[in-house]
Order: C-alpha cells, then sequence, then structure tokens
C-alpha cells in the first residue's frame, strides 16, 4: 500500500506542485497581469492597459482570475489587492483565497478564520477543506487534517487536486508551495 501511495506521489506530484485551485488544477496561463502589471493592477486585454481591480471593465470572475494567477505567482499582497475589489466579498471563492493569502503571509490565525467562513458559507468548498487541512498539518494537528480529508473524500473529492494535497501535506507536515 504505502509503495503503492508512493507511486501515485511520484505520478501526480507534477501537478500538485501547480495546483492552486478553481475547478482547474493546472497552473494559471501567465498573462500581462503578471508578465506587465505592478502593485495590483489587473491587464485589461481590452484596453490592452493595466488597470486598477476596481476598474468597471472588470468582473468579478476576471477579478478571480487574476487573483489565482497573482497567488500561483507569489504575489501575495497584490492578490490581496484584487481581492479587495472583488464584489461579492462574501462568496465562498473569495473567503478561500483570503484564507490562503494570508496562510502564505505567515497570519495563520488569521487564514483560519477565513477558511472556516468559506466552509460557513459552502460546506462542500473542497479546495477551501483541503487548505483548512493543510493548515492543521502546518500547525500539527494531524488528527483535524485528517477529518478534513475525511471530509473531501465524503463530499464526492476523492482522486481530486483537494484530496492529493491534503494527504501529501498530512505525509509531510507542510502544505504544498509552488
Amino acid at each position: 500500500m504505502r509503495a503503492l501511495l508512493l507511486a501515485t506521489t511520484l505520478i501526480t506530484a507534477p501537478a500538485l506542485v501547480f495546483a492552486v485551485g478553481f475547478d482547474d488544477d493546472t497552473p494559471p496561463t501567465p498573462t500581462d497581469t503578471t508578465k506587465t502589471c505592478t502593485d495590483g493592477l489587473v491587464w485589461d486585454a481590452e484596453i490592452k492597459s493595466c488597470v486598477e481591480p476596481t476598474d468597471s471593465s472588470l468582473n468579478d470572475t476576471d477579478r478571480m482570475n487574476a487573483v489565482r494567477e497573482l497567488a500561483y505567482a507569489g504575489r501575495i499582497v497584490d492578490a490581496e489587492r484584487v481581492l479587495d475589489a472583488v464584489t461579492d466579498q462574501s462568496a465562498d471563492s473569495v473567503l478561500t483565497y483570503r484564507g490562503f493569502t494570508a496562510r502564505k503571509a505567515g497570519r495563520m490565525d488569521d487564514a483560519y478564520v477565513w477558511y472556516n467562513r468559506a466552509l460557513e458559507a459552502n460546506p462542500d468548498n473542497l479546495l477551501a477543506r483541503s487548505y483548512l487541512g493543510q493548515w492543521h498539518a502546518e500547525t500539527g494537528n494531524i488528527t483535524l487534517a485528517k477529518a478534513q480529508l475525511s471530509e473531501i473524500r465524503q463530499r464526492g473529492g476523492r482522486s481530486t487536486w483537494s484530496e492529493m494535497a491534503l494527504r501529501m501535506a498530512i505525509q509531510s507536515g507542510r502544505g504544498y508551495s509552488y
């Protein structure tokens, strides 16, 4: 069993390193948001320029795609600036990414609060469960990390990035990093 788990981990590890969230477990394609824009600005393809994340030409999908891309690039402060511009601050995806950026910035207590808010908004948010489980693994509470892994599986998340990333975090005691 251990050999099978190791083989699975080695085969899937490249994808896990790049995964960040949403329904897609491939890395976001870099756009001019990360290649050209600075200080939390977002690329507007229509006008071919960097704009404020509050710009009316952007919608929340554009903003969340930029958040994902910036977070993947390790630009946590910029990702948080764009998160601030999302219209629906109570959306579980926003709450999940607030937890993620807080955790990556070392604000562990804040991360815990955000992940729990995301799960209050949507108990089936597998990404929030994985990130919360990784938080537990990073803070040394493997029992609670395993409880989140069980929840992910019970909610239909077997063989998903969320399950695999949390399983690896439980084994290593660390959340994934890009």
